[in-house]
């Protein structure tokens, strides 16, 4: 199914080029609302993360929404897995998030959720497009929709949060760094970890629209490594833009990535008991993950790179635990979408349990070098297609064995192929990736 808008996670661009323009996000909230109109009466959710220009596409969403009939209820600044969690438990037809997540400040976009608390099926995002290229209409005045402001949301994720671990556990002799950065945690994350016990030190929790995910949050964790050093704290916890990705740093300063943290949760998972299913990562894992969850007796399934990815092979192979090195961690026993807070609160509650600090945590998985080489390429050419370059793979990958991985593909936004290998042995991957990079650009005569 081609669609012309969408992609794997919503509409996301630049502010102020098309389509990230007020006047078409007026026009997709209107073909948003006469889906749902046509679904059933009931209203829609608005969220947003704290970027500046979220005053504006809220608004435009609002009346678009407004002249299709439907009545919306706005949240304000709310990470993403908040917005899922209350469209799923208020019921509304459909929850709508405004941000970019990790990227910069100029950046914006826009994500649905189901009334299940997932990602709107493929269908649904396709009739959405079909209206956004039709003639815009308004209701009649007495059908059209109402907008309210839901005061008391932050405080219904607050507790459906602190709900995801046991009350027995006591973290007051826990001290914690958390890096909101600048992003829509900011008035979240400080109360739900304060509240289970935790003291609490706040960093990147001053958003101005535009200071969001600028050096800080889980895309640049050196600030918050600095800082857990400095008040010689238990740990560290990076959130991202929109509070879907989570990175941590032990009390050495050492940064603890998504594979080690879902390496953690499923050991935890596995020694109590609730393990399900195979982990779902992506095809940029790190092998040492793989390794160590076999070790453990547990299998990992690689999804496409992209959270909708992981979900849909969780979904398919009915596991309870999967994400990206990136930071993004799907605990289906708990919710149902990427949740930083909710991953941060595993790992404490593991810490709690076993005794262990995170460091002694991660050490049962050992991440394996890797070293990514982009080729940059002016024609289309698909690796996987060309002799030449996978005679080459195939070379790298005998010497290599069954303790490295080759991994190339094109990328879906750029200009590029993207060469990735891994290995024990950090010179050796450097000079593999470097030398197969070569074997691409003579495949394509540069």
């Amino acid at each position: 199914m081609i669609k012309k808008y969408f992609g794997t996670d919503g509409i996301r661009g630049k502010v102020g080029e098309h389509p990230i323009t007020a006047d078409f996000f007026l026009k997709l909230g209107w073909a948003a609302g006469r889906v749902f109109a046509n679904e059933g009466h009931g209203f829609v959710l608005v969220g947003k993360d704290t970027r500046i220009s979220g005053y504006m596409f809220e608004s435009a969403l609002e009346a678009g929404l407004t002249a299709a009939g439907v009545d919306t209820r706005l949240l304000g600044p709310m990470p993403t897995p908040g917005i899922a969690y209350l469209t799923r438990t208020l019921r509304a037809q459909a929850g709508i998030v405004i941000s970019a997540s990790h990227n910069p400040y100029y950046d914006n976009g826009v994500k649905f959720f189901s009334v299940q608390g997932t990602k709107l099926p493929d269908e649904i995002e396709q009739k959405i497009e079909e209206y956004i290229d039709s003639p815009m209409t308004t209701v009649e005045s007495s059908k059209l929709g109402k907008a309210k402001r839901l005061v008391d949301a932050p405080g219904r994720y607050i507790e459906f949060c602190k709900a995801s671990v046991p009350t027995r556990l006591d973290f007051s002799g826990m001290r914690i760094i958390i890096d909101c950065a600048h992003g829509a945690t900011y008035h979240i994350a400080p109360h739900v970890f304060s509240e289970v016990g935790a003291e609490v030190v706040t960093i990147g929790a001053e958003p101005d629209g535009l200071n969001i995910n600028d050096e800080c949050g889980a895309t640049k964790p050196e600030k918050l490594a600095a800082t857990v050093l400095s008040y010689r704290a238990d740990l560290g916890i990076a959130l991202d833009g929109d509070g879907d990705r989570l990175v941590m740093v032990d009390h050495k300063g050492e940064i603890v990535d998504g594979d080690e943290l879902i390496y953690i949760i499923a050991k935890a998972r596995l020694d109590a008991g609730l393990m399900s299913g195979p982990v779902v990562g992506t095809l940029m894992t790190n092998l040492g993950m793989e390794h160590g969850l076999k070790k453990l007796g547990l299998n990992l399934l690689r999804a496409n790179v992209g959270d909708r990815y992981v979900m849909e092979m969780l979904t398919e192979h009915q596991g309870i635990l999967g994400g990206e090195n990136s930071g993004h961690i799907i605990c289906l026993d708990r919710t149902t979408t990427g949740d930083g807070i909710i991953a941060a609160l595993q790992i404490m509650a593991e810490m709690q349990s076993s005794g262990k600090n995170l460091h002694e945590l991660k050490s049962g998985m050992q991440k394996y070098p890797q070293v990514l080489v982009n080729v940059k390429t002016d024609k289309k050419i698909n690796p996987d297609e060309n002799e030449s370059i996978q005679k080459a793979v195939k070379a790298i990958e005998k010497k290599l064995g069954d303790n490295g991985r080759v991994l190339l593909r094109a990328s879906g936004t750029e200009p590029l192929i993207r060469v990735m290998v891994e290995g024990q042995q950090a010179e050796l991957v450097k000079n593999y990736a470097h030398q197969i990079a070569d074997d691409v650009k003579k495949a394509m005569g540069a």
